[in-house]
């Protein structure tokens, strides 16, 4: 009972302050154990290995890359790149996001990690959807695309390209600059195109453009992922029905106004030399380089 409870605690305690990397690989973790866990139990009442997944689970959650299907499915746009149906393609998948993710989050934010993720699985998505219509050969293979590499692949590319020197240490024997994994990963998506290996190689170029435009201004109003997540915050606030630019809190019996734009400008400026300062620290001389109240300094920014 005790290990119980300390087995749940452990969870709970990486949720709340593991990131949303963590949160992200939780949300895959859960949907592939309910898809398997359901897969068994009809398999138990005597249907055939796999049939559960192909009738019920795959047309729902699966994005169908024909055009007709995906037109009756949009919804599959989002829900497919949190599905996998095998075990192998999760880890991978998970592995990658957890190394990734962790560096996306001490340059940027959680928030911005999770609009990175969703933009670049829908970009990946639509770009297979294109693909699948354009060229005849696509036609006569799998038209059913799951899993999170495009988003991850977003991710991964956004911040090779934002700190493309940062080096990174492969099998633990040498280290490279994280841009030409990252150019890697890109050619032999590139040309596998049409290899036919049912693998959604332009779903992960679509990935890695996102990735690449969300780094381009990406201090600016006209950023793609800030443009987005502006977006998601103005329907938040209709279902709120608050002014969150303008909120005001009870506090110790007295009214609290939030900061002015000015100040939060000049403080949000501020914060991000320092980040800039520190990046450029990981950059020449490696992460472990960092102080502690450097290290934490990143750590607090990137749960925000």
């Amino acid at each position: 009972m005790q290990t119980q409870a300390t087995f749940i605690d452990s969870i709970r305690h990486q949720l709340k302050h593991g990131g949303m990397t963590v949160k992200l690989i939780f949300i895959n973790l859960v949907i592939f154990i309910g898809i398997r866990a359901l897969s068994i139990f009809s398999s138990l009442l005597g249907s055939s290995e796999g049939a559960f997944v192909d009738s019920y689970v795959n047309p729902f959650l699966g994005l169908q890359t024909d055009f007709m299907s995906f037109i009756t499915h949009p919804w599959a746009l989002f829900t497919y790149m949190f599905t996998h149906y095998g075990l192998m393609h999760l880890l991978w998948n998970m592995i990658f996001l957890y190394f990734a993710g962790r560096m996306f989050e001490q340059l940027f934010n959680a928030k911005r990690l999770l609009a990175t993720y969703i933009l670049g699985g829908i970009l990946g998505g639509l770009l297979e959807v294109i693909a699948y219509a354009a060229f005849e050969k696509l036609q006569f293979t799998s038209i059913s695309v799951v899993g999170a590499s495009g988003s991850i692949m977003a991710i991964f590319v956004a911040v090779a390209f934002y700190r493309p020197n940062t080096k990174v240490n492969l099998f633990g024997f040498f280290s490279v600059r994280i841009i030409f994994l990252a150019i890697a990963f890109i050619l032999m998506d590139f040309f596998k195109l049409d290899s036919g290996d049912n693998t959604a190689h332009f779903a992960h170029l679509g990935g890695a453009i996102l990735g690449v435009w969300s780094i381009q201004n990406v201090h600016a109003s006209s950023n793609i992922v800030t443009l987005s997540q502006g977006f998601m915050n103005s329907i938040l606030k209709i279902f709120a029905k608050k002014d969150a630019t303008r909120m005001k809190v009870k506090k110790g019996g007295k009214s609290v106004r939030h900061k002015s734009d000015e100040d939060y400008n000049t403080e949000k400026k501020s914060k991000q030399e320092v980040i800039d300062k520190i990046l450029d620290k990981i950059s020449k001389s490696g992460y472990e380089s960092l102080t502690k109240k450097e290290k934490d300094f990143l750590f607090n920014q990137s749960k925000k």
